[in-house]
């Protein structure tokens, strides 16, 4: 006996389902930068065309398991996802002809095919090329910068060099290794020699401003290798500059950039370190900056520049000290902050493009 014929809304309701591309957006990952993550994911799933897109949420705890997740977007912001009863394990396929994730449910496994991969992971194994290089093994376009620009652009070190041969001014910097921590003398020599004081200690290979301080004399610079090797095996010491701190949004791939006016963070004290970009909210972002027309353009010019240089795709973030003497770049971020106080999405839509239409861009630019 045949069953009721569906009705012409029934199919109409399948066809737009079956029209629209299917987006994994990862968020969480093994990183000091999870929580960032969650609330970056949880508004970018808010914003995301859903006439358009067909959305599966990928999870990913702090001790790497990788979980399916079906349950309310609510619950990714607050951290309460993990303990959905229907979250099971999901594995990113290697085989590119599998093109997305097998999920393994209580008494089966199935292939959900993907088109593409939006990461919201910030910091290490997200931001450094981990994701973006099992991507490419599998297949699937993803969003932002590819393997090796976010590789390049996640090691301070040799962001520094790549930016150097291009011939953009960045701070003066000596980049250690773990094994100064057995002979911190001679690294503290080095830096003194190399930079003089005040410095600013950063782990080589994380974002956010994450295990960041900043020293005025050697035992401050001793104490700041420390919490930086903290986060990783390599450490990069640059030379406090003086300036105002400007950021500038790049959306596009090679050969057709937008780079936006830029916007000025003024931290509420001290530097803009993790709780002031995304606890807080108390620093003032001003958009535009205040600098000159000339230095607005310059600066403009020097992003696009560097984002070049440095190989990147579909959007990043690039920060800069400004100053009446020069415009010193200090790093490029290739998956930044989404979340309402984050300055990327907020010079976006002052450029005229609306939160959702920039997802909408992004997943696009992943797909040329």
């Amino acid at each position: 006996m045949r069953g009721k014929k569906p009705s012409a809304k029934a199919y109409e309701e399948r066809r737009i389902i079956m029209s629209k591309q299917k987006i994994a957006v990862l968020f969480g990952g093994v990183s000091s930068e999870h929580e960032v993550s969650l609330v970056s994911a949880y508004h970018i799933l808010q914003n995301i065309p859903n006439d358009k897109y067909d959305v599966i949420c990928i999870g990913i705890t702090k001790k790497g398991h990788w979980l399916y997740y079906p349950g309310e977007y609510e619950d990714i912001k607050t951290g309460q996802w993990e303990n959905n009863p229907d979250c099971c394990t999901a594995i990113l396929s290697p085989d590119a002809l599998h093109k997305g994730f097998i999920i393994m449910g209580n008494d089966e496994a199935y292939l959900r095919k993907v088109d593409a991969v939006f990461p919201v992971l910030h910091g290490m194994n997200g931001e450094d090329g981990s994701i973006q290089g099992l991507c490419q093994l599998s297949g699937l376009p993803c969003v932002g910068c590819d393997m090796t620009s976010s590789a390049d652009c996640m090691d301070k070190s040799v962001t520094h060099r790549l930016l150097e041969y291009a011939g953009i001014k960045t701070a003066p910097f000596v980049a250690l290794c773990r094994l100064s921590l057995e002979d911190m003398e001679k690294s503290t020599e080095l830096v003194e020699e190399k930079l003089g004081y005040p410095v600013y200690i950063k782990p080589a290979c994380a974002g956010s401003s994450v295990g960041v301080s900043r020293a005025e004399n050697a035992e401050e610079l001793k104490e700041g290798l420390k919490i930086a090797f903290a986060h990783g095996n390599k450490a990069v010491v640059e030379k406090e500059i003086k300036g105002k701190e400007v950021e500038c949004a790049v959306l596009g791939n090679i050969g057709n950039l937008l780079a936006s006016i830029p916007g000025q963070i003024t931290p509420a004290e001290g530097f803009y370190d993790y709780d002031a970009k995304y606890k807080n909210g108390t620093s003032v972002l001003d958009i535009p900056a205040k600098i000159s027309p000339e230095q607005t353009e310059k600066l403009r010019e020097i992003a696009k520049k560097a984002y070049k240089a440095c190989g990147c795709g579909g959007m990043a973030r690039v920060d800069f000290f400004v100053n009446d003497e020069e415009i010193i770049l200090n790093e490029i971020n290739t998956i930044p902050g989404f979340t309402p106080i984050s300055m990327y999405p907020k010079l976006i839509e002052n450029m005229g493009i609306s939160y959702s239409e920039l997802i909408d861009r992004l997943i696009q630019l992943a797909m040329e």
